[in-house]
């Protein structure tokens, strides 16, 4: 179970250089509030970044640190899973990812996104979709279980009942198929070229018992072909090696003074641009302001008339010159694809010229057979006995992959069966289906404390059947926005349930963002205190709202959220 314990974060969104610090597992129940813009949301988005890198809600990275100190943004979340003390530290400029275990921080060798993948699969064992599942409620950028299309319910599904090992399982094993393919194909081309080879050498052998004066000048024949065809080559390639020789080095000496000179103006047009941009921006100064922000003091019409017609001025001198350097750097960019197409040429000589080499040498190996063959032809005895030895060892290398061949096509068969059962149609689904009962029986329950009495059944393709006490049959979508979200909030504190059974990924925290301020009626928010009241003790509810005047007293901690010189502060 993750126990989250601390979480603090500065210069986050609306927040200042000072650490905010909210304590996770102190009481049961706490109360958020605060106006519009306080930032009692961002405990969220803080959260999430933390673990996974991302905000809860729909916000850009970028926009994350605070504008007005526009650095060192900074989270950190602490936690423990068993007796293992983790700490996730997490920041924007500068970028910062640490995990901490027991104290030590852990070596991130590989990039960032795999050391996310390892927090995400080898510590929380959960994805952002599941923790927002579980943990996370709310009206912002909150996605519902039932408004996930079937592949991400599934997969929400898979973390809950810890069975995600399988589709690792199955991608590991059809890795390991492909290789196997691979094995087995190289194999039959072993076996298809020793068959070659031992036909080869019966031939051989014929050749060798009939030896005659007839069968040697065929071979020598055969020499002088494979000569000339070496002579003809070899011509060639030393012809495309002077050009190449002539022609290179001045080639792609043009070419690296010619890119060398892109990138300078390339460097003038980006030059502009900036320039570009901080006119327009002390011209747009100007004409929105009528007094200095800084000192107050009043800005004249004629020195506004007067800045703004400077920036205009040097606006256009300015577009003039990128202009010209924009028609320099097409030409520029037309002569290097002109030098490169050249470059391109010369590279295909050069590949003409191995290819040729290769030629030569398969030629040559080619002369080499032959030359052997004639020398054992010639010799009066030993020539044939030492023919038939390469044959049985032909033969037996022949056997040899053929044995192999039929063990690779056996485990293959193994393969087969084994990917077949890890599928989602296979040992997945089977347990999906055992807790299926489980899962519509507690979705049922709490429906009934939230007083909305249907009938709630999913299938193992996760698909939503929704009966009324006269049978009559709905979808989600055919609810109200308060139905809906009793809805959600019944499959919440299910999907919390079952993570709790399994123990893999339940947690103690619970976040409800504005549930209380949106589609639920006072008699939903009265059963949705019955369902919290069930809730196990090691449970730690946090409810964001703007109703603090009447939720107050039901509650045993409250904290306030108030903007103190444009930065959230918590109030004390």
């Amino acid at each position: 179970m993750i126990v989250f314990e601390k979480i603090r974060w500065k210069n986050f969104l609306s927040t200042g250089d000072k650490f905010t610090e909210i304590f996770l597992d102190r009481t049961p129940t706490t109360l958020i509030v605060g106006q519009n813009g306080a930032g009692k949301s961002t405990l969220l988005d803080a959260l999430a970044f933390a673990l996974f890198g991302k905000p809860h809600r729909d916000i850009k990275k970028a926009q994350l640190v605070n504008s007005i100190n526009n650095k060192k943004a900074v989270v950190e979340v602490e936690f423990h899973i068993g007796n293992q003390k983790m700490k996730v530290v997490r920041g924007i400029k500068p970028n910062l990812f640490e995990i901490w275990q027991n104290g030590k921080q852990i070596n991130q060798d590989s990039n960032a996104r795999d050391f996310q993948k390892f927090l995400e699969q080898n510590i929380l064992k959960l994805n952002h979709k599941s923790f927002h599942q579980i943990v996370v409620l709310g009206s912002s950028s909150f996605i519902p279980f039932m408004q996930l299309n079937n592949n991400h319910r599934r997969e929400v599904i898979e973390d809950l009942l810890d069975i995600g090992v399988f589709s690792k399982m199955n991608v590991v094993l059809k890795e390991w198929n492909g290789k196997l393919r691979e094995s087995i194909k190289d194999t039959d081309y072993q076996l298809e070229l020793t068959k070659d080879k031992v036909n080869v050498q019966k031939k051989y052998i014929k050749e060798l018992e009939g030896m005659n004066n007839e069968l040697i000048t065929k071979k020598q024949n055969e020499i002088v072909g494979y000569q000339e065809q070496i002579k003809e080559t070899q011509s060639e390639n030393e012809q495309l090696s002077i050009w190449i020789q002539e022609n290179q080095q001045t080639i792609e000496s043009e070419h690296a003074k010619q890119s060398s000179d892109y990138e300078e103006i390339k460097k003038y047009i980006q030059s502009f641009k900036t320039q570009m941009s901080g006119i327009v921006r002390e011209a747009k100064f100007y004409d929105e302001n009528d007094s200095c922000p800084t000192c107050n003091q009043d800005i004249s019409e004629s020195l506004k008339s007067t800045k703004v017609e400077a920036a205009k001025t040097k606006a256009t001198e300015l577009q003039e010159a990128m202009d010209n350097a924009t028609k320099i750097s097409a030409d520029m960019e037309q002569s290097l694809e002109s030098l490169n197409t050249q470059i391109q040429s010369i590279s295909a000589k050069q590949q003409h010229i191995h290819s040729n080499n290769r030629l030569i040498s398969g030629w040559q190996a080619e002369i080499s057979d032959r030359e052997n063959d004639i020398l054992s032809i010639s010799k009066e005895e030993g020539g044939l006995d030492e023919a038939n030895k390469s044959l049985d060892e032909l033969q037996q290398a022949k056997d040899d992959l053929t044995e192999v061949k039929l063990a690779h096509m056996e485990k293959q068969n193994y393969y087969g069966a084994i990917i077949e059962m890890l599928k989602d149609s296979g040992i997945k689904t089977k347990i999906i289906k055992q807790y299926l009962p489980v899962m519509n029986k507690l979705i049922n329950n709490y429906l009934q404390v939230l007083d909305f009495f249907v009938s709630f059944h999913l299938d193992e393709s996760f698909t939503e059947t929704i009966k009324s006490r006269h049978r009559d049959q709905f979808n989600y979508a055919s609810f109200s926005e308060g139905e809906k979200q009793r809805i959600d909030l019944a499959l919440m504190f299910t999907w919390r349930q079952i993570a709790r059974m399994k123990n893999s990924v339940a947690t103690n925290l619970l976040i409800l963002d504005e549930t209380f301020d949106s589609s639920l009626d006072n008699d939903g928010i009265d059963n949705l205190f019955k369902i919290m009241e069930t809730l196990d003790n090691d449970t730690n509810v946090f409810i964001i709202s703007h109703k603090g005047d009447v939720l107050e007293n039901k509650f045993r901690s409250k904290i306030e959220f108030v903007k103190e010189h444009n930065f959230s502060i918590i109030k004390k």
